[in-house]
């Protein structure tokens, strides 16, 4: 069998999988490890140097120690977690962004959040640099708002109570003078 058109640089390795294909095995792969709740499933996937950031992370993890640390948070809080791919991934063999979506049941404490044991789902863009092979650099896109409005932990978006949350953060809320 002979490479896609146009893919020499795969002929003269003597591989016969498009560089589209293989960047959607590693984000297979990386979607696999954090549905896994197995800490091995990232490491050979990922650069030793991993630079990972998420809405929840606060500052940028560095390496799989990281990583792992934070994914465990992420599995006790949702044993059930599945994130699997949600649309088609673009990427140029250097970077990838791959939209996703990431589904569990909140079993677990998140922070001093006691678990609620509500279903969530939560659509996340993976904007990831590949290095050699591997993700070097991973930075996830998820509405953090819409993922606790769905565990019942803020108001949805519209309500009454929303708007007097507003308020209380100070916006849209005007001193009166007299």
């Amino acid at each position: 069998m002979s490479p896609p058109a146009g893919d020499e640089d795969a002929a003269e390795a003597g591989t016969e999988t498009a560089p589209a294909t293989r960047a959607d095995e590693l984000i297979d792969a990386w979607e696999a490890a954090w549905s896994s709740g197995d800490p091995a499933a990232f490491r050979p996937i990922i650069t030793g140097d991993l630079h990972y950031e998420d809405p929840l992370t606060g500052v940028p993890l560095r390496g799989a120690v990281e990583l792992i640390s934070h994914a465990r948070r992420l599995w006790d809080a949702f044993p059930d977690v599945v994130i699997e791919a949600s649309g088609r991934r673009l990427g140029d063999g250097e970077f990838l962004a791959a939209p996703a979506r990431l589904r569990g049941t909140n079993r677990g404490a998140l922070g001093s959040v006691p678990a609620t044991n509500r279903v969530i789902t939560v659509h996340c863009v993976f904007y990831c640099e590949v290095r050699h092979g591997l993700l070097g650099r991973v930075r996830a896109f998820f509405d953090l708002y819409e993922a606790a409005t769905q565990l019942g932990v803020l108001p949805q978006h519209g309500t009454v109570g929303e708007r007097a949350l507003l308020m209380i953060r100070g916006f849209g809320v005007r001193a009166r003078r007299e």
